[in-house]
């Protein structure tokens, strides 16, 4: 051991050995204990395939062969593998005029090779003529510049605690590389200069290298895979590439928009609960439509309003409802938008609706508003809310218009039949909470897109009411784009949204209805973070097709587990695994089995 050590701190200069009483030699007849002695291992025990420093085993490894084409970052599986190793890259340039002399040599071999063997009548040899097409794009690269040469050697020690699992680890190593057709082999005999070529030393004892030129030579180098770690923002999770973690500020993009796709069961329920839960200790306010009743225990937690949304629920919205109008917008244009918001919703309550009654519709909604004096002409800046009129009125002005009476009877079910409750009283539900969970759980299925629409059209009015840093979740959003007015609706959201500080979350895990929409896809690209976890194989085209995915990437998200996907954000995408701690974990899981556990705790502890 002693004079394994003596030999390299003599290569690296640090003392000179050829003193007999050199510092080394005192430190070891003295018996002073140094920095060396320190982290020096008991022994080392080199044999032919392996050597042993103290308990722990090694052996070495050198490339030996090359692809005639390397991909960029094909070295970064053995990067990311979780086995202790030493790397080391050697890269020795080598001066161009003396490789052209060898070049100009390799093209007359090559081209005589060629002569001889047409001459003698054979088929042509496409080796060989790929070789010398290869030599003269080489040359010809060296002589303009683009290209330098250098020889290149790569080592690997690997480590384990034992012999079996030294090999193991080797045997997995080489696999890898040779499905790249990058062939290694073992230092045999030669494991001390493997270990020190391998150690920080910048010897290059093994001295085993190929012939590279510029380009290949730059796709070895290991760490490509992207980053999305930033000063400001809340944990995303954690890059599976790297290790590193996703931190991220959706509020410094373009706009603060987002989707997220999955298959049922893959997290994206608690990947979004996470990042509400993260993104309200920043001070951003959350509101959340909930159609299975998911947030319920994270906004009690946090001490949110949970408002459950029915039939025979107590709060009400009023889908006539006007925002509170800002200084630098004008009443007129915020009425007018108000009442094409109204006939969007009356074509999902209604049904098809044919464009003579659309025009009667639009005629009867002004008059409703102007029962009430609420008029392009008049101050509506100073209305009350009990000024403002609710389905009845309009049920009532269209009984009474010319050609509005089938209008009417189609409406009557809403105001007076069984679906009266919920959108024909004011309003009386608040927004002032930093968590607020709209709940439609309850609400008949077939009332859902509209429960959902008349909910986001509430929310767009307080936003565009008072400037703040929100967020807006909407669970299960295909539901609205099933119907083509309601996804114009959120499209509109997420295009105008950026203006209020807030951002639009739209989760689905019918991707295909969603992006089949005409307002699916341009809500994705209006949307600066996408989130991509596991997803089934009958979607797995359209989302390659919409995200531009490659084979290895459409694998991933086929093969990841739960909370595992790619992170798109703006021009950057890294493979991501949503992370927790315990306490955050308690707060948003989703899974069943948890959730009785924890009731049951409870209950136990409550008795």
């Amino acid at each position: 051991m002693f004079d394994f050590l003596k030999k390299n701190k003599a290569k690296t200069g640090q003392v000179d050995m050829s003193s007999p009483g050199s510092a080394i030699e005192k430190i070891y007849h003295e018996g002073i204990s140094s920095v060396t002695d320190l982290i020096a291992p008991s022994a080392i025990r080199f044999n032919s395939t392996f050597f042993q420093v103290g308990d722990t085993f090694a052996k070495t490894i050198f490339a030996t062969t090359y692809p005639r084409y390397l991909q960029t970052s094909w070295f970064s599986p053995i990067i990311n593998l979780d086995i202790p190793m030493d790397i080391s890259m050697f890269v020795h340039p080598i001066e161009t005029v003396e490789i052209m002399k060898s070049l100009r040599r390799s093209v007359t071999q090559v081209e005589s090779q060629i002569h001889m063997e047409g001459e003698a009548g054979k088929v042509r040899d496409p080796v060989l003529e790929t070789a010398l097409q290869d030599i003269e794009s080489l040359r010809d690269q060296l002589q303009q510049g683009t290209e330098k040469f250098f020889k290149y050697g790569l080592y690997i020690t690997i480590y384990a605690n034992s012999k079996e699992e030294l090999d193991k680890s080797a045997r997995n190593i080489e696999s890898i590389l040779e499905a790249r057709l990058v062939y290694f082999k073992e230092a045999v005999f030669r494991m001390e200069q493997g270990f020190s070529s391998t150690l920080p030393l910048a010897n290059d004892e093994l001295a085993i290298s190929n012939n590279m030129n510029s380009s290949p030579l730059a796709t070895t180098f290991p760490f490509v895979s992207s980053d999305l770690t930033s000063n400001t923002g809340i944990l995303y999770g954690i890059n599976r590439h790297n290790n590193s973690l996703v931190l991220f500020d959706r509020f410094e993009m373009e706009n603060a928009n987002m989707v997220i796709f999955a298959k049922s069961g893959a997290g994206k329920s608690y990947a979004v609960k996470l990042e509400i839960l993260r993104s309200l200790m920043m001070g951003t306010e959350v509101i959340v439509i909930d159609p299975e009743n998911e947030y319920q225990h994270l906004c009690d937690a946090v001490g949110g309003s949970f408002i459950g949304i029915s039939l025979s629920s107590n709060y009400h919205l009023n889908p006539f409802d006007l925002p509170r109008i800002p200084e630098d917008e004008d009443p007129r244009d915020v009425l007018r938008n108000n009442i094409a918001n109204l006939i969007g919703l009356l074509h999902i309550m209604l049904g098809n609706i044919t464009p003579e009654e659309e025009s009667i519709l639009d005629r009867a909604i002004t008059e409703t508003y102007a029962m009430k004096d609420i008029t392009a002409e008049a101050n509506l800046r100073s209305f009350v809310r009990e000024q403002i009129p609710t389905m009845s009125d309009l049920y009532e002005v269209l009984r009474s218009m010319e050609g509005g009476e089938d209008l009417a009877t189609r409406l009557e079910k809403y105001t007076q039949g069984i679906f009266s409750g919920f959108l024909n009283n004011q309003s009386n539900v608040s927004l002032e909470n930093q968590m607020v969970v709209f709940n439609i759980r309850d609400m008949e299925e077939e009332m859902r897109p509209v429960a959902m629409y008349v909910i986001l059209h509430f929310i767009w009015n307080e936003i565009r009411s008072k400037l703040k840093k929100r967020m807006i979740v909407v669970d299960e959003a295909w539901v609205m784009m099933q119907h083509e007015d309601a996804g114009s609706f959120m499209f509109s959201i997420a295009k105008r949204c950026r203006k209020y500080f807030a951002g639009l979350t739209t989760i689905t895990q019918d991707i295909s209805d969603f992006l089949t929409s005409r307002y699916g896809k341009p809500i994705v690209t209006n949307s600066s973070i996408q989130l991509l976890l596991k997803q089934s194989p009958a979607a797995i085209d359209v989302i390659a097709d919409t995200f531009f995915l490659t084979d290895q990437e459409k694998f991933m998200l086929l093969e990841s587990n739960v909370g595992e996907g790619i992170f798109f954000a703006g021009s950057k995408h890294v493979a991501i695994q949503v992370v927790a701690s315990y306490s955050e974990d308690q707060l948003v899981t989703s899974n069943p089995a948890e959730i009785l556990e924890k009731r049951r705790l409870e209950k136990e502890g409550g008795e």
